[in-house]
């Protein structure tokens, strides 16, 4: 006997359809974007990674030193909201956006990493918003002098150009010969208005004034 293998037709596969070649090309068009987006993404995270590099074997130069020039200009720690309240009050911290928890912790660990490279300080200078005064106190790198040309500049027009911007930029300028890391602890406007460039809450740039008197960007 003869058995009959029958197979069910809903098990049977049918071949997909060849490619026209239109088909093809756009596949091919599809694999090369995809490759070259592929490429793009990995150049990208290797830049960042050599900038973030670049950005700290600046400190690993200063470790020990008693540098000549150097300048970080350091943002107050996290202090949630943005500006301040309509009832602010320089010397009423009640006032004011002050700094949460986190804020300071973060400002202790800046200070304990400062602390650790052995850099000598200069001295600390911090506007007097409470945020900043309270940021550069919990550094614990020395007394804390008050400065109110780094005071917020958030509700001013004309941010490079204006008088405080003006006088810091001298201060950076004046520090060019003198040895020890100058610490000005203050605002993002300020910051962005001397270096035009942007930082998170307790982040800082580290500058030096060459000897045309112009303020370049050298770490962070």
């Amino acid at each position: 006997l003869v058995a009959e293998l029958i197979i069910p037709s809903s098990s049977v596969r049918a071949r997909p359809a060849p490619l026209t070649f239109d088909q093809m090309c756009r596949e091919v068009d599809v694999m090369r974007r995809l490759i070259a987006s592929l490429i793009f993404s990995l150049i990208f995270t290797l830049s960042a990674q050599a900038s973030f590099a670049n950005e700290l074997a600046i400190w690993d130069k200063l470790q020990g030193t008693a540098p000549k020039g150097y300048v970080l200009l350091l943002r107050h720690s996290l202090a949630p909201g943005v500006g301040d309240p309509e009832n602010f009050k320089v010397n009423d911290c009640s006032t004011q956006r002050n700094l949460s928890e986190v804020g300071r912790q973060d400002a202790q660990d800046v200070g304990a990493w400062l602390a650790r490279r052995q850099i000598k300080i200069a001295r600390v200078e911090s506007s007097r918003w409470c945020r900043a005064k309270e940021t550069a106190t919990l550094l614990n790198l020395g007394k804390v002098r008050l400065n109110r040309n780094l005071d917020s500049l958030f509700q001013e027009s004309d941010l490079p150009n204006h008088p405080q911007t003006v006088k810091v930029r001298k201060q950076i300028v004046d520090h060019r010969n003198n040895r020890g890391l100058l610490i000005l602890v203050g605002h993002y406007v300020n910051i962005a208005a001397l270096t035009n460039t942007g930082v998170d809450s307790g982040e800082g740039v580290l500058v030096r004034a060459n000897s045309k008197g112009v303020i370049r960007v050298v770490g962070a």
